[in-house]
């Protein structure tokens, strides 16, 4: 398979490109920014090339771990990718896997937010793999990335025990000119098979006792593959001659020893880890005992830093020495060398002016830039949705979910983001707190059509079976928009494009049991308004319970579901009054205000012609053209 020498690759794909190499055949994942390119990546890559490869979007992060797992189970290797939190769906087979182990390679691929740029935590999944005793690797840069999605699957098969590779935002997102060349599969082609042993795959308690023993006799093996997989950079003079030593992991590592070079201070020794947990702590205590002083860097939380014995001599951020919390920018690194630098009595070559949350301020400054919280797009069916729900009950309280539609909270329709899920289970529990109380509140759930197919069928089961009172509103915009247009489970094709048997909405809400369901256009204001008033009265009915409703119209970035023709752009009258609703309460980014002429404007470069600020403006003032020429 001859290809070009080298090919600029994000970090994902170069994660993707490791797999193929080590000869995975199965990778399946939900997708989750900043995650959501490795399958993709893996399956274009595997067609180019001629390699099998099975890979599928599962309905969640839980499902996707069993189905590359029962791969490995039989021989194959396969991997699993996820962001962070999805991790934390899948965490109960993670904690199971590490006991019953793998015949084949298995890839738990986790990929960090440190900020967060588009999670609601900042969780480290290395603390993750330790609670779950698996064997966690920390590359630094796209190519090292492709070198240990490659060497995880080798230790995984070696070791018979699953291994997790942990990204983050900035180096699954990062692009670096990688060597691409010919190439053979590490594994060949591992055919399928299953070895019987149920004290193993179906072990009973007291068996998992001896399970528990050989997962401990495995990762004390281990710490010897994490001591020669540690590298130290630099040398240092004996012990306790060097004033200063920096640890550090992932990309905070590469970060490190780049500002080092740049400021001539290659003499300071820095020891990159790249096996966080099994800990080396030969080497990191032969390290700690030369250096006088040891500063850790690490994002995005404090796990190195704990394993390091003498806590007098470790700078970090338990010292105040790094933040506690965000991302590691090269300037906040750079403060840290600076200031150990400082305290260890060594002085940097230069000041070296990294703020470049400072220039960028002033570089905005300058160019007079207007700023813009997060918003959705012009033409977004949930916009429509949320402004309808506003409408229909402005007391009402709303839970809502991840997705795209978490900025519902800009049209004041969202009062709860907990996690994948809870739009459901915050609204019945809400409800039935109210309930003991003998009040009525009227209470508006939304949740996304692939959010719904991940979490939302056991949350609406429990709810109905417990006679919770609530409306249930499925913002269906038919595909999971947030995370880069990849199916759900309604479609008829699979993640390959291959055929697929489409599950509806509709089919399985009924299947938990609601006996309230209508489907509206949430473009059609007037007519969700009315369903969404019939929905509630119904929930609040004396054989009432949950009422849903389906929001539905397609997303209008992705073109394969979006299929109507655009409308040309309205037009604000001479009757507009400035009252500014429909910039503040739609808050459409194609609506603008002309301070000038002290009135709204269509800003026709962003207008998508949907036609839904001519029904929300409340003086009529907003016409189609095609209407003001007549």
């Amino acid at each position: 398979m001859a290809r070009r020498n080298r090919e600029v690759l994000l970090g994902n794909e170069a994660i993707a490109l490791g797999l193929l190499e080590a000869g995975c055949q199965v990778v399946t994942g939900y997708p989750g920014t900043p995650s959501s390119e490795i399958l993709p990546a893996a399956l274009r890559m595997s067609r180019n090339w001629g390699l099998p490869l099975y890979a599928e979007w599962s309905t969640n992060e839980k499902v996707a771990f069993d189905q590359a797992y029962a791969a490995a189970m039989v021989g194959k290797r396969a991997a699993c990718c996820m962001k962070q939190v999805g991790l934390n769906v899948a965490c109960d087979s993670l904690m199971s896997s590490a006991y019953t182990g793998v015949e084949g390679g298995f890839l738990v691929i986790s990929c960090d937010d440190p900020g967060p740029h588009s999670s609601q935590t900042e969780q480290d999944s290395r603390r993750m793999a330790w609670v779950a005793k698996v064997p966690v690797l920390d590359p630094s840069c796209p190519e090292e990335a492709r070198n240990l999605a490659r060497r995880g699957l080798e230790i995984s098969e070696r070791f018979s025990m699953p291994v997790m590779l942990r990204s983050v935002t900035r180096l699954s997102h990062g692009r670096q000119d990688i060597r691409v060349q010919t190439f053979s599969p590490e594994s060949g082609e591992n055919k399928a098979a299953f070895k019987r042993d149920p004290a193993r795959w179906a072990a009973t308690p007291r068996f998992r006792f001896f399970l528990h023993k050989e997962l401990n006799r495995k990762l004390k093996r281990l710490e010897a593959v994490s001591e020669r997989m540690a590298r130290l950079r630099g040398q240092f003079k004996g012990k306790g001659k060097t004033p200063l030593g920096i640890v550090a992991g992932g990309v905070p590592a590469l970060v490190a020893m780049e500002l080092l070079e740049e400021e001539g201070l290659q003499g300071i020794p820095l020891l990159a880890v790249k096996m966080p947990f099994p800990f080396p702590r030969k080497k990191a205590g032969e390290f700690l005992e030369a250096c006088s002083k040891v500063l850790v860097l690490e994002e995005p939380d404090s796990f190195l830093e704990l394993h390091l014995a003498e806590r007098a001599r470790v700078l970090g951020r338990q010292s105040g020495h790094v933040p506690e919390e965000g991302e590691l920018l090269p300037e906040i690194i750079w403060e840290a060398m600076e200031k150990a630098l400082r305290e260890t009595g060594l002085r940097p070559g230069s000041k070296k002016n990294l703020n470049e949350t400072t220039l960028l301020g002033k570089a905005l400054q300058e160019a007079q830039l207007p700023g813009r919280r997060p918003t959705l797009c012009a033409g977004c069916p949930h916009r429509a949705s949320f402004y309808a729900i506003r409408r229909a009950f402005p007391k009402a309280i709303y839970p809502s979910d991840i997705g795209c539609y978490t900025l519902g909270s800009n049209l004041g329709g969202v009062d709860t983001v907990l996690d994948m899920g809870s739009g459901i289970t915050l609204a019945s529990g809400i409800y039935q707190a109210f309930h003991l109380d003998g009040l009525e509140q009227p209470i508006i759930a939304t949740m996304g059509d692939s959010t719904f197919y991940h979490s939302g069928t056991a949350a609406l089961i429990n709810a109905v079976h417990n006679r919770a009172r609530f409306v249930l509103v499925i913002l269906d915009n038919q595909v999971t928009a947030m995370t880069g247009m990849q199916s759900t489970p309604a479609w008829d094709q699979r993640a390959d494009g291959s055929p697929g048997n489409p599950i509806p909405l509709e089919r399985l809400v009924a299947g938990c049991g609601v006996d309230f369901l209508e489907v509206c256009d949430p473009y059609d204001l007037k007519a969700t308004v009315q369903v969404l008033k019939k929905a509630w009265e119904r929930a609040n009915s004396e054989q009432g319970g949950v009422s849903v409703v389906i929001a539905r119209h397609p997303c209008l970035l992705h073109r394969g579901k979006s299929t109507e023709a655009a409308s040309p752009p309205p037009m604000v009258t001479e009757r507009c009054k400035a009252c500014r609703h429909c910039v503040e309460a739609f808050e459409c980014p194609a609506l603008g205000w002309d301070e000038a002429g002290g009135r709204a404007v269509v800003l026709e470069s962003l207008c998508v012609g949907c036609g839904v600020c001519v029904l929300v403006c409340p003086k009529g003032a907003i016409k189609q053209k095609e209407e003001v020429a007549q």
